[in-house]
C-alpha cells in the first residue's frame, strides 16, 4: 500500500489546481487521494485527473492514518486544523500565511532549499510561500548566486484569482454589469475591480504597508537567509489568473543585462524561462502564462540611477508555480527522498 494525501480546499481554486497537478504528477508510491472541504461542500465531486472524488467534511475527518495534509482554505482553517492533523500524525504542507513566519517551520521554494525540507520534523509542518514570492525569488535567487543583490524594489499585478473564486466572480460580474450600464457594488474588493487598479492586497499594517507586501519583504529574508532589503507596492488587477511583476534590483557588485540573461537562461531545472527581445509583443504577459508551469522574465535593463541595477518584468500563473506546482514538488521530494514512515 503507498501514501494516502488529503487536500484540505478541495472546492477551492487553489485546491483544485493541486489535484489537478497532483493528478498530472501522480508518484507511483501515492496509493489515496482524500478530497477535503466545509460542511456546505460535503458530497459534492472534484476532478482528479480523469477520476472524479467525492468531497469529505473536514470537520467529520479522522487524520490518522493520513501521510501527508495539503492545506489549501486559508489562515483560520489552518490554525483550527494543522495542529489538529500534526497530532494525529500526519505531516502538513500548508499554503496559508499562518505558519510561515514560525520558528523552526521551512518555508520551501525547492528550486531554492530543498535541504531545509527536513525542517519539517520540528513541528510536522512545511509552509509553501506566497505566491509573488515563489515567482520573484526563483528568478533572483539566480542572480543572487552571481552577484549579491543589496536591494529590491517590487511593483506587483495581482490577478483576481489570488482572492479566491468569489473575487474571479466579481470581476466577471462587474465587467458584465457595466456593458450592460448597470451599477454592482463591490463586496469582495474595497473598489470596483472591473477596469480598475486597486492599491490594496491583504489587511493594512500600523506602518501603512499591507500584509502582502509585508509577506514578501519577510519570506524573501527567511528563504535566502540574508538581511536583503525589501519594498513592494502589491496592487490587483482586473485579470482572471496570473501575477505580474516589475522587479528593480540593486546588486554589491557589477552585473551586466547580458550576463543576467546568461545565468537565468543556463541555469538547469531553474522554472525559469527567459523571454526577452526587445520587439513588439516580445515579452510574456498574464494572460500567455495560464497554466504554464515556468516563470517567465522579460524586458531585462539596465537602471542607470544605480550604480549595479536591473530591471525586469517577471510573470507566473499564481495558481500554477505560486501555489500548487511548487506543492506537488514539495510532496515529491518528501515520498522519494525524506520519508521514512511506513505506508498504510
Amino acid at each position: 500500500m503507498g501514501y494516502k494525501i488529503a487536500v484540505i480546499g478541495a472546492t477551492g481554486r487553489v485546491g483544485r489546481e493541486v489535484l489537478s497537478t497532483l493528478a498530472e504528477f501522480q508518484d507511483e508510491a501515492i496509493d489515496c487521494v482524500i478530497a477535503l472541504a466545509s460542511k456546505k461542500s460535503e458530497g459534492k465531486k472534484v476532478s482528479f485527473g480523469d477520476k472524479e472524488l467525492t468531497v469529505l467534511c473536514l470537520e467529520d475527518y479522522d487524520f490518522v492514518g493520513t501521510n501527508v495534509a495539503i492545506f489549501c482554505a486559508g489562515s483560520h482553517v489552518s490554525e483550527e486544523y494543522v495542529p489538529i492533523a500534526t497530532q494525529a500524525g500526519c505531516i502538513v504542507i500548508d499554503n496559508s500565511s499562518h505558519f510561515r513566519m514560525k520558528e523552526g517551520v521551512p518555508l520551501i521554494i525547492p528550486e531554492i532549499n530543498k535541504e531545509k525540507i527536513m525542517e519539517y520534523k520540528n513541528h510536522n509542518i512545511i509552509s509553501n510561500p506566497n505566491c509573488t514570492t515563489i515567482q520573484m525569488l526563483l528568478v533572483l535567487h539566480l542572480l543572487h548566486q552571481k552577484a549579491k543583490i543589496k536591494r529590491i524594489v517590487a511593483s506587483t499585478y495581482q490577478s483576481t484569482s489570488g482572492a479566491g473564486k468569489a473575487a474571479m466572480d466579481e470581476l466577471y460580474d462587474q465587467t458584465k454589469k457595466i456593458f450592460m450600464n448597470e451599477a454592482k457594488k463591490p463586496k469582495i474588493f474595497s473598489k470596483q475591480i472591473a477596469f480598475n487598479c486597486i492599491p490594496h492586497v491583504g489587511e493594512f499594517m500600523e506602518n501603512g504597508s499591507t500584509e502582502e507586501e509585508w509577506k514578501m519583504q519577510e519570506e524573501t529574508k527567511k528563504i535566502l537567509e540574508e538581511d536583503i532589503k525589501v519594498t513592494a507596492t502589491c496592487v490587483r488587477v482586473p485579470v482572471f489568473i496570473g501575477h505580474a511583476m516589475a522587479v528593480n534590483v540593486e546588486f554589491d557588485q557589477h552585473i551586466t543585462e547580458e550576463q543576467a540573461r546568461e545565468v537565468l537562461s543556463e541555469a538547469e531545472d531553474s522554472g525559469v524561462l527567459v523571454y526577452n527581445r526587445r520587439e513588439d509583443s516580445e515579452y510574456i504577459t498574464q494572460i500567455d502564462v495560464v497554466q504554464e508551469n515556468a516563470v517567465y522574465v522579460s524586458r531585462i535593463r539596465r537602471d542607470n540611477t544605480v550604480e549595479h541595477g536591473l530591471n525586469m518584468w517577471i510573470v507566473a500563473d499564481n495558481l500554477r508555480k505560486g501555489a500548487a506546482l511548487n506543492i506537488v514538488q514539495i510532496l515529491e521530494i518528501l515520498i522519494r527522498e525524506h520519508l521514512s514512515i511506513k505506508c498504510i
